[in-house]
């Protein structure tokens, strides 16, 4: 059950009782940047490998704290889970946890790029949280007319892999990663 208020009044404190764990953060960044809405999804395409008691609880937590919600799954379908606004206020959150990450401890160049893209573009990350909303919440979209965040970060990352392949001398060009783990 979600703790009603936090253990002091600190903010950072507050925040980290929601986010802190080893999971939270990696069950968010899979619905935000990989489009996955389902347990099954969830469990069986994250390079870190969760447990299914542990995603279970993690979803159930971040559920319980506001950040997503559950659709009412009828008998023989899958439930999906959909970021809150809560939830979708987030992704500058994992935007600079990617940035830090990647200044100060070691990470894979193929998975590092769209952490880099979003740390150097703010208006992209601002064009991701109005596609999730509309995604998630049914909120149009700002400047609909404008290609989607998602299509446009897949772009500059496929983009980057196929220059970091053209550096490398003699090896392949990493594959895309099919993941979207790397923020």
């Amino acid at each position: 059950m979600a703790r009603e208020q936090p253990r002091s009044g600190c903010a950072i404190n507050a925040a980290v009782e929601v986010l802190g764990d080893a999971w939270s953060l990696i069950v968010l960044r899979d619905i935000v940047f990989g489009g996955r809405r389902h347990f099954r999804e969830l469990l069986t395409r994250s390079d870190e490998g969760i447990a299914s008691n542990i995603l279970a609880n993690r979803l159930r937590n971040l559920v319980e704290e506001g950040l997503l919600s559950r659709d009412d799954a009828t008998r023989g379908q899958r439930a999906a889970y959909s970021l809150t606004e809560a939830g979708i206020q987030t992704v500058p959150v994992m935007v600079a946890l990617g940035a830090w990450g990647m200044h100060h401890r070691p990470t894979s160049h193929a998975l590092s790029v769209r952490a880099r893209i979003l740390a150097e573009s703010p208006d992209l990350v601002d064009d991701l949280i109005d596609e999730l909303r509309e995604i998630h919440l049914g909120i149009p979209r700002r400047a609909p007319e404008r290609p989607l965040a998602s299509e446009r970060l897949q772009h500059a990352f496929e983009a980057a892999a196929e220059r970091a392949g053209a550096w490398s001398s003699g090896s392949d060009a990493p594959e895309p990663a099919t993941s979207n783990a790397d923020v």
